[in-house]
């Protein structure tokens, strides 16, 4: 069966529906959890395809937020360690977007406010969304909700985070454009931070403009 044009089209096909997972199995269970699954699935040219045996990180739900203070122009992120990043050839410091992971029955926006209080001692005077996406499906069912944050950050700053998870978290602000002007630098070098920011960088402006339009901006 030829789909001809229909790619143009980007619908998807197929829903969880399509999917039916014959075994599900916990192979490991530490700070983080793996299972096994044994599934099939619809296949687009018709039929099912035959037993898929997939590993796969659980993870859930985690949300993050770059946080932006519109009328000094400046950007806040954060600093902390990353064991996945200990082979990189920058270094295992990332500069990131705060974040956490949500737990059964909160909601992301309950969330991000107590993570950005944590880990960089915001309260934001207002939470825009800015997308939802998987953070690598092939692997793993995490599912990112990403905000930006918007209020004075030219008062925070210093270390943060929660001695009993062994979190060391140091909080930057930066003028905007020196982050935006070296995105691709290596710095900002993970997902989350990049589409924050790119976010950021193709709405910053009506974000300035409507924050003077309710006299919040110097002039």
């Amino acid at each position: 069966m030829s789909l001809g044009h229909d790619n143009i089209n980007t619908k998807a096909l197929f829903s969880a529906e399509d999917v039916k997972i014959e075994s599900r199995v916990v192979v490991y269970q530490g700070f983080f959890k793996m299972e096994k699954l044994e599934l099939r699935h619809r296949l687009f040219e018709g039929g099912w395809s035959n037993s898929i045996k997939r590993e796969i990180f659980v993870r859930g739900q985690a949300v993050a937020s770059v946080m932006y203070d519109p009328v000094n122009r400046l950007i806040g992120l954060i600093e902390q360690f990353r064991v996945g990043a200990i082979g990189s050839n920058n270094s295992p410091w990332l500069c990131e977007v705060v974040a956490g992971m949500t737990e059964a029955d909160e909601q992301p926006n309950d969330v991000i406010l107590r993570e950005l209080n944590e880990e960089a001692g915001m309260s934001p005077d207002e939470l825009i969304p800015i997308c939802d996406y998987f953070s690598s499906p092939g692997g793993t069912d995490e599912q990112l909700t990403l905000f930006c944050a918007l209020g004075d950050l030219s008062h925070i700053g210093g270390v943060h985070g929660l001695a009993e998870e062994n979190e060391d978290i140091r909080v930057l602000v930066l003028p905007e454009e020196s982050v935006l002007g070296d995105l691709y630098g290596g710095r900002y070098n993970n997902a989350a931070t990049l589409i924050c920011l790119q976010w950021l960088q193709l709405n910053r402006s009506d974000i300035v403009q409507k924050y003077k339009g309710a006299g919040n901006a110097s002039p």
